[in-house]
């Protein structure tokens, strides 16, 4: 391999393989850990880390050290790491591709490989459908039936992983510094901007579009080929004054697309889709005797082709309201744009407090203080302290003597930092009964409630459903955190019958959040959706765990537009004052 063909995603893979054999011989799990924390690193580069190596400077990425260096340069000049190859010859081929099946990993696989010889994945496959996977101390018959589904879903799709999607933060990060390395080098009267999923404020996107016009002689043939000169492009497969295809070191696929400036409105709406927006579009268009593409908008009648500057333009000659890039999924957009009921989408801007957030006294990096002056400085009227309950499951959680001096805490920091209302409350975990893990007298204490399911993901939608019920009908439940559990492309939502946790919420008077960490955005658009129909009210929390990610706020938004949701649907619009007496215990004491 020479050295300029090894990508970023090789190298993070050859990372990963060499944790997993490290595991599978019995490493400590601080080194394991270390090498898949490296190999995020690398894949999530934006510039070639084989040169960095080769330049002895891939210890400029975080979590990457002088042995690891060592290591890329190997790979990087001889194609191999020679640790893994030493490790690799201790195990069966077929042990590692065991070791990628969701719910086994290292240690189940060297353990299947102990207890029974299995060595392959047929050889796993045999083992499932014989019943002998449950036979093995600390696996059973839910393991086996989860291997055999994963099998199944392997053999339908063996590519599925292979080009994973990259959660939105981090691919408009790559967008925005493409976009301001082409307009660095496209001179004046250039106009470039992201548009697909990126403009869509989708939750995680696989490719990188962009559009672009200019007015410049030689413009489209110059920006084309700027894109192979930005540091973070790996390869350009093809430019020309039209646009270019590309990839980035960090594996994204890059489309650019390049018209003249009286043409950017229909280019900026085709190619921010989505695909099925866009075919409504193009069908709905057919009956008015219209063509629409990214060239412009034809005429049958007259045979002309008609361009626009913007896209507000494009939707007016379709008979259409302008229609906000994150509601274009066909979700009932075009009907709404035709008959002047789109909602007044929620933005950034109308939050007045944060209501999820944590400290140094559970699982958080910041003191109550520091996360009260952050919060004033995003100019937010009030904020909930909810750090993890008794049971978390994961450390750093908060007994109830804790809490009672959290309360203390919290009240006296209100007194000092002015300018901002500070409420003592809590994240407390949901039990696998639907009880919350403090007792009711302590509970009474608190400002405000989130309560969260942080453990039994596994029981059935029926056991699930009636725990969630169950946490919903207690008076002093303010709002559900992360409803559904999802990490987006690492881990699916737990079992649950949604429509009967909607009905529960409404009765209740229980509010659901919109989780902004924006590898949960949980609620999802398509759910919080759902879950405002039926009458629940929305709350939108950062779950913040430092100071500096209290801006996480965006992505909760950006899931609430693409939910259609407007400023009165979300609780913490609202003042506190206006916003507590709409809480549910207050609601129960007017009755």
């Amino acid at each position: 391999m020479a050295e300029s063909e090894l990508s970023n995603s090789a190298i993070a893979d050859a990372l990963e393989e060499l944790g997993d054999l490290y595991e599978l011989d019995g490493a400590i799990v601080h080194r394991v850990l270390a090498y898949r924390a490296a190999a995020k690193a690398v894949r999530e580069a934006s510039v070639s880390v084989a040169a960095l190596a080769l330049e002895g400077r891939a210890s400029e990425l975080p979590g990457i050290g002088k042995t690891l260096q060592e290591k890329i340069l190997a790979l990087a000049q001889t194609g191999a790491i020679p640790a893994a190859e030493r490790l690799r010859a201790k195990f069966p081929p077929g042990l590692i591709a065991i070791t990628r099946l969701p719910g086994l990993g290292p240690k189940r696989a060297r353990l299947v490989h102990s207890e029974l010889g299995v060595d392959s994945l047929q050889a796993l496959r045999d083992a499932a459908l014989a019943q002998r996977l449950r036979t093995v101390r600390g696996l059973g018959p839910k393991l086996e039936e989860s291997v055999l589904s994963a099998l199944v879903e392997l053999d339908a799709n063996p590519t599925a992983h292979a080009s994973p999607r990259v959660v939105l933060p981090r691919a408009l990060e790559i967008g925005q510094e493409l976009v301001a390395g082409l307009a660095a080098r496209a001179g004046e009267g250039a106009h470039i901007e992201l548009a697909g999923s990126i403009r869509r404020q989708a939750d995680s996107v696989k490719d990188i579009d962009i559009v672009a016009t200019t007015i410049s002689e030689g413009g489209p043939q110059i920006l084309a080929k700027s894109l192979s000169k930005l540091e973070q492009i790996e390869q350009v497969s093809s430019a020309g004054k039209a646009g270019a295809k590309a990839r980035t070191h960090s594996g994204m696929g890059v489309d650019l697309r390049i018209a003249a400036p009286g043409q950017l409105g229909n280019l900026l709406q085709h190619f921010t889709g989505s695909g099925p927006h866009n075919a409504a579009l193009r069908e709905a268009a057919v009956r008015m005797g219209l063509h629409v593409s990214e060239y412009g908008i034809l005429n049958d009648a007259t045979g002309a082709t008609d361009t626009y500057e913007t896209e507000h333009h494009v939707y007016q000659r379709l008979g259409l309201s302008y229609i906000d890039p994150e509601l274009r999924e066909n979700r009932g957009e075009l009907e709404a744009a035709r008959g002047g009921t789109l909602p007044q989408l929620i933005e950034l801007a109308d939050i007045r407090g944060d209501l999820h957030s944590h400290t140094i006294a559970s699982d958080g990096h910041n003191t109550i203080e520091e996360m009260a002056l952050a919060a004033r400085d995003r100019g937010y009227e009030y904020l909930a302290i909810t750090d993890h309950s008794a049971s978390h499951g994961f450390g750093n959680d908060v007994s109830p003597e804790q809490l009672r001096r959290q309360i203390e805490l919290v009240r006296e920091a209100n007194t000092r930092v002015q300018g901002i209302e500070l409420l003592a409350g809590s994240e407390v975990n949901i039990l696998p009964d639907g009880s919350l893990d403090y007792d009711d007298e302590l509970l009474g204490e608190l400002d405000w409630i989130v309560a969260s399911v942080h453990t039994s993901f596994g029981i059935s939608a029926q056991a699930m459903t009636a725990r969630m019920i169950t946490a919903m009908e207690h008076p002093l439940v303010d709002a559900i955190g992360h409803p559904t559990g999802r990490l987006i492309e690492r881990r699916e939502p737990y079992a649950l019958d949604l429509a009967a946790v909607f009905t529960a919420a409404a009765r209740t008077g229980t509010m659901l959040e919109i989780n902004a960490n924006p590898a949960r955005r949980d609620l999802s658009d398509v759910n919080a959706r759902g879950a405002a129909r039926a009458g629940v009210t929305i709350v939108i929390d950062s779950d913040a765990h430092r100071a500096g990610t209290l801006a996480n706020m965006r992505w909760g938004v950006a899931t609430a537009r693409r939910a259609w949701l407007t400023a009165t649907q979300v609780a913490n619009t609202r003042p506190w004052p206006e916003l507590e007496q709409r809480r549910k215990r207050h609601a129960q004491q007017r009755r």
